[in-house]
């Protein structure tokens, strides 16, 4: 979309982000700040547009406090700069401004409040003038570039006018003050070579005209007659969009008679309807925007504005088959007021994205990817690679996530903690998920975002407290006994020793995966390296590691670090996973900040694949000098030794038992391989 995407959404009820259908819930994806940055801008921030281009580049123009003069940045998918290498790219104040490019995304266009409707172009280098649009003040504003990569503005100045710039000078585009005003001036341009324009007064309307029309060209009401009766002020937007078919969708706030309330139309070739139910926000809203799939998937914004919510942003989609609105992603967005919504659609990497300022602009975005899976919470079935999913609640919203049966027939998550998907490459950011200190829970501190702080007083899980930050320094962060447990069931069950599983937080059987699991799915996965973690049926990502001296990233989309549950002497012990290797006996300090995957127990009461898995395996004496006798109740295929670094070593199996008297001491793991095609590991201890 271009120009300014101001649309209003709703909540519905006490909703929790979940729709309820026939028992199951749909896919509640999670916002994750665009670049890792919690904030945009240098400072404070209003007016923000927000664009796409077809390589999935975003471009961000708002109001600079900072420097009192606009600014535009960029988010190439690793970090964001400023487009020309500085802020402030006018001449004074841009409170009121718009963003656009054209198709092949080699021109970006800037335009302003400032001597009239001032515009700037930057060509991939610098940012030059053209000629002003017009010398009248003017403060609504809009714009957009045709097929043919034709600039067209739209502006409020002679109550409404449409101009585009040919060969150095502007055109006026059919006849002016068609719009009767242009206050919250918005305009798309479809494929189909037509202009739409959006503005309230005296209800919500809606032109077109043809891109090649002369001053001569009348502009018409699509459909005939206005939208529908909307309610004007600064903060009662309204905002439209096209999709791929040049369907044309519409948001706007209603009447005060009818509540300010949210609702969306779309035009079908004949008038206007209804998409989904009318009036559907619970209460007041304001600063909307409104963003369309190419396939016609409609996304809306809006901030609350009453009650304890006061402007706290949400999103919501349609839920096709119900025809009625949603919350995507959580209830509320933002921490605190949020104003100047915008909305887009990163096609390319299949995300929805958010610009919005809460005392300065921060981006978000939200996967797009499987949000029409359902989940009835049923685990993987027996087969290798059988995928199921879990719905929990996590940072306080309700989150679904795959599951896998892994390669050591275990039922994993196929996610971090804390990702928004399902790995998609090894490098894949929205993967990455959270990354947890040792023995801490979902309290805040694992967010990459989150802030640092020193160590509390006591040093240990029941010291904790109200801290929510991620602790640094020396000492940093709980280095205590080698017996501490990180297996408590809640943050109320901690003690100076324990600390809170946050995997328990997803129900019956899931907790924190121990240094034996580990070695044993490495083992029966295969992994040597990222790729290869990657490539296994836990699509393990490598999100990198935080640092327990100075909170800073290392080694994100090259290397895999992931928590178990034992401790490595006042450390703790971890899968670590680097160019050539896959080593899960690593041990670091407790306040390094690493990736935490779920395992689950399987047991007799959770179905057939489980109870397959109950086979009974007896590995003794334990610890051993070297001599083991394995035993099961069901016929054994073969026997394999696995080391602390996931080497696999095989040894002859003859009259129930193994000689390993030639390794050295330490601990191993015992892979006892079934007829039926299981796998059962047991850790043993050779001294």
């Amino acid at each position: 979309m271009f120009g300014n995407l101001h649309f209003t959404m709703r909540k519905i009820g006490a909703a929790l982000g979940l729709l309820t259908i026939a028992g199951s819930y749909t896919y509640a994806q999670q916002w994750e700040n665009v670049g890792g940055v919690q904030t945009v801008s240098a400072g404070g921030s209003s007016f923000n547009n927000l664009v796409v281009d077809n390589a999935g580049n975003y471009y961000l123009s708002y109001y600079d406090v900072t420097v009192s003069k606009g600014s535009v940045q960029k988010f190439n998918g690793n970090f964001w700069t400023y487009v020309g290498g500085s802020a402030g790219i006018t001449t004074s104040y841009a409170t009121y401004n718009s963003l656009s490019m054209d198709p092949a995304a080699n021109t970006i266009y800037y335009t302003n409040q400032g001597s009239g409707l001032e515009v700037r172009q930057f060509n991939g280098t610098t940012w030059t003038s053209l000629p002003s649009v017009t010398a009248s003040t003017t403060n609504y504003q809009a714009s957009a570039v045709s097929p043919s990569n034709i600039l067209f503005t739209y502006g409020s100045y002679d109550s409404g006018t449409v101009k585009r710039y040919v060969n150095g000078a502007w055109e006026q585009v059919g006849n002016s003050g068609f719009s009767s005003g242009a206050e919250f001036a918005e305009m798309v341009i479809g494929s189909n070579n037509t202009v739409y324009t959006a503005n309230v007064s005296g209800g919500l309307r809606v032109y077109q005209n043809s891109a090649n029309a002369s001053a001569t060209d009348n502009w018409t009401l699509v459909g005939g007659s206005i939208v529908d009766a909307a309610s004007s002020g600064e903060a009662y937007s309204s905002d439209i969009a096209i999709d791929a078919n040049n369907n044309l969708y519409v948001a706007y706030v209603s009447t005060t008679a009818i509540g300010k309330k949210l609702n969306v139309k779309k035009f079908d070739g004949t008038s206007w309807t209804q998409v989904g139910n009318a009036n559907f926000s619970n209460g007041k809203v304001q600063h909307i925007a409104l963003a369309v799939t190419a396939s016609g998937t409609p996304y809306v914004v809006a901030s609350r504005w009453e009650d304890d919510n006061f402007l706290k942003n949400t999103v919501y989609k349609l839920d096709v088959a119900n025809q009625n609105w949603v919350t995507f992603g959580s209830d509320f967005i933002s921490d605190g007021e949020a104003k100047y919504n915008d909305l887009a659609v990163d096609n390319t990497n299949n995300f929805l994205v958010l610009a919005y300022t809460d005392g300065s602009t921060k981006v978000k975005r939200i996967s797009l990817a499987n949000t029409l899976q359902t989940c009835n919470n049923t685990d993987p079935g027996s087969n290798i690679g059988d995928t199921g999913c879990v719905t929990f609640t996590y940072q306080g919203q309700p989150v679904t996530y795959s599951t896998v049966r892994g390669s050591d027939g275990k039922v994993w998550m196929q996610q971090n903690l804390g990702s928004s998907q399902v790995a998609i490459s090894m490098g894949d950011t929205a993967s990455f998920g959270d990354l947890f200190q040792w023995g801490r829970w979902d309290d805040g501190h694992q967010l990459r975002t989150s802030a640092t702080t020193s160590a509390t007083s006591p040093n240990s899980p029941d010291g904790l407290a109200g801290t929510n930050s991620y602790i640094i320094g020396s000492p940093s962060w709980w280095g205590t006994l080698a017996t501490d447990k990180w297996t408590a069931s809640n943050a109320g069950a901690v003690t100076s020793t324990v600390g809170a599983d946050p995997c328990k937080t997803a129900g019956s059987g899931w907790r924190m995966p121990s240094q034996a699991e580990w070695a044993a799915l490495v083992s029966a996965e295969g992994i040597a390296n990222p790729g290869a973690a990657y490539s296994s049926h836990l699509k393990l990502p490598a999100g990198g590691y935080r640092s327990s001296s100075d909170g800073g990233f290392t080694y994100a989309g090259q290397r895999g670090y992931f928590w178990s549950s034992d401790t490595s002497n006042s450390g703790g012990k971890y899968l670590y996973i680097g160019s050539t290797i896959a080593n899960a006996s690593s041990g670091a300090p407790r306040g390094q900040g690493a990736s935490v995957r779920c395992i689950k127990d399987v047991t007799a009461g959770l179905g057939t694949s489980d109870i397959k898995l109950n086979v009974t395996v007896g590995v003794y004496p334990n610890p051993t000098n070297g001599i083991l006798n394995i035993k099961a109740d069901a016929a054994i295929e073969s026997v394999n030794v696995i080391n602390v670094v996931g080497q696999k070593i095989k040894v002859e199996f003859s009259n129930n038992h193994i000689n390993i008297q030639s390794l050295s001491n330490g601990m191993y793991i015992i892979e006892v391989k079934l007829k039926n095609g299981q796998s059962i590991f047991k850790k043993i201890i050779k001294n």
